[in-house]
C-alpha cells in the first residue's frame, strides 16, 4: 500500500503544547458566548460584574479573580442556541437548573476547575430556597452573586444594542433590589448597588472596555508548564460542550479525536504529537456552538444562506484557537478539517503542501466518522459502503488518498476508533 498523497510535516514544529491552562481556558470561554449568536460577551459580562461586586466589598483579590472566572464559565452547561434565549430573555423559566446540572458533571472531575462545580450547580437557585441547607455558606454566596450578576446581564439585554444601559441602569437597579432577601441575598444585593453606583459599573460592559479588562487579566498570567492530560480533559469538556448541541453532533468530536490518534498512531507519529492531534479533534467543531439550532437540525436540505452560515463555523474555531499560545498549530489542524488537497475547501482554500499531514488526517477522520455515525435522518454507513464513498473523495481531491487507503486497510479498527464511548456518556451513565 502506498502512503505517497501523504505531505510530510513542515520542520520546526515543536510535538509539545507549551501553554497555561488558565489561558486556554480564558480562550475558550469565548466558544461559550458563541451560543449567544449576536451576543456574544454574556459570560464575560457576568465575570466582570461579579469581580466589580467583589472588589466593592473589599474581597481578597483571590476570591475576586475566582469570581471572574466563575462568571465567564457559569453557564459551560448552555450550547443549545434555544435554551440561551430563555437564559436572556426570561427572568425565571422552567427547567433553568438543567444547565447547571451538566455544567456541574462536566467539571466535577476536572481538578483545575473543580471547584467552580458547586457555584455553578446551583447558579439559578434562590437566596430563600429551602434547600440550601447542605451546601456551605461560601458556595451558597458564590452561587447566590453569579444569579445575581446573571440577572442584571438579562435585563440589560435590550439596552446594548442602542447603547442605552448606563440611561437605564436605575431601574435595573431597582428590579434587583426588589429582589432582596427572595431571590438574592440582602448583603449581596447592598454589595451590587454599591458597585453600580459609578457610572464606570455600567461603562465597563460596552465590547471596548471589556477587550481591555480580558487583556489585562491575560497580561498577569504568569506562563506555567501544564500536563498534556489536563490541556486533553479540558478539550473533553468543550467537545461534550460541542456535541450536546445538537442531536446531530452528539458524540461526533469525540469519535473525530478517537480516529485521528488511531491514524497518527498508525503513521508512527511522535507520541506528543498523536496527543495534539487528538486535541485538535476534540475542539475542531467549537466554531458550530454559533450555528443556530434551527439549521444544525434541520432534516432537510439546506440553503445557500444555510450552508454558508454552517461554513463559517471552522473560521470561528480558529479564531478561539490561535488565541492560546502554544496551540497555533492545534487551531489550524483543527480550522483546516473543511479544507481540500484541490483547494476547493473552506475556510482558507489552502491547497496541496499547505496542508500538512495533521490537517489532512483530521480531514478525513471528520467524513468517515460522520458518515458511519447513525443519525436521524439516515443510518450510518456500513464499511461495504464506506470504501467507495471515501475512494470517490479521494479520487475528487477532496480528501487526501493516503491517509484513505490507510484508513480502510484497517477498516474494522477504524470504526471501532470512531465510535468510542465517550467521556459524555460515561459522565451520564455515573449520574
Amino acid at each position: 500500500m502506498s502512503h505517497e498523497s501523504i505531505q510530510a510535516r513542515p520542520g520546526g514544529t515543536n510535538d509539545r503544547i507549551h501553554s497555561d491552562i488558565r489561558h486556554a481556558i480564558y480562550a475558550l470561554s469565548d466558544a461559550l458566548d458563541l451560543v449567544g449568536i449576536e451576543d456574544v460577551a454574556h459570560g464575560k459580562r457576568v465575570g466582570i460584574m461579579a469581580a466589580q461586586c467583589a472588589q466593592s466589598a473589599g474581597f481578597a483579590e483571590q476570591e475576586i479573580t475566582f469570581l471572574f472566572d466563575l462568571g465567564m464559565l457559569h453557564d459551560i452547561g448552555v450550547s443549545s442556541t434555544s435554551d440561551y434565549q430563555h437564559h436572556v430573555d426570561e427572568f425565571e423559566w422552567e427547567n433553568s437548573r438543567i444547565h447547571c446540572e451538566t455544567g456541574h458533571r462536566l467539571l466535577r472531575g476536572f481538578r483545575p476547575l473543580a471547584a467552580m462545580a458547586e457555584p455553578i450547580l446551583f447558579h439559578h437557585r434562590r437566596w430563600n430556597d429551602p434547600d440550601w441547607d447542605r451546601v456551605s455558606p461560601l458556595v451558597r454566596e458564590q452561587a447566590n452573586l453569579i444569579y445575581l450578576v446573571d440577572r442584571v446581564d438579562a435585563l440589560s439585554k435590550r439596552f446594548h444594542a442602542n447603547r442605552s444601559l448606563l440611561q437605564n441602569s436605575h431601574a435595573i437597579r431597582d428590579r434587583i433590589e426588589r429582589g432582596a432577601g427572595t431571590y438574592f441575598a440582602p448583603h449581596l444585593v447592598e454589595f451590587f448597588l454599591a458597585a453600580s453606583a459609578r457610572e464606570a459599573f455600567w461603562l465597563n460592559l460596552e465590547p471596548r472596555s471589556i477587550q481591555f479588562y480580558l487583556n489585562e487579566k491575560l497580561s498577569r498570567l504568569n506562563l506555567v508548564e501544564t500536563s498534556l492530560e489536563d490541556f486533553k480533559q479540558l478539550a473533553r469538556i468543550f467537545a461534550c460542550i460541542v456535541d450536546g448541541k445538537s442531536r446531530y453532533t452528539m458524540e461526533h468530536s469525540q469519535g473525530v479525536a478517537s480516529l485521528s490518534r488511531w491514524l497518527a498512531v498508525k503513521l508512527d507519529l511522535s507520541p506528543d504529537l498523536c496527543d495534539k492531534i487528538e486535541v485538535a479533534g476534540l475542539l475542531h467543531d467549537l466554531g458550530k456552538l454559533r450555528i443556530p439550532d434551527s439549521i444544525l437540525d434541520k432534516p432537510g436540505p439546506l440553503s445557500e444562506d444555510e450552508r454558508r452560515i454552517v461554513n463559517s463555523h471552522s473560521f470561528e474555531t480558529y479564531q478561539i484557537l490561535r488565541q492560546i499560545a502554544g496551540f497555533e498549530d492545534i487551531a489550524c489542524w483543527a480550522a483546516y478539517h473543511h479544507e481540500e488537497p484541490s483547494g476547493n475547501g473552506y475556510p482558507f482554500h489552502v491547497r496541496g503542501a499547505e496542508l500538512s499531514v495533521e490537517a489532512r488526517i483530521i480531514a478525513v477522520a471528520d467524513v468517515f466518522q460522520a458518515m458511519i455515525q447513525d443519525r436521524p435522518y439516515r443510518a450510518g454507513f456500513t464499511a461495504e459502503q464506506l470504501a467507495p464513498f471515501l475512494r470517490d473523495m479521494a479520487a475528487a481531491d477532496k480528501l487526501d488518498a493516503g491517509i484513505v487507503e490507510l484508513t480502510l486497510s484497517d477498516i474494522s479498527g477504524a470504526m471501532a476508533a470512531a465510535l468510542p464511548i465517550s467521556a459524555c456518556q460515561m459522565e451520564e451513565a455515573s449520574m
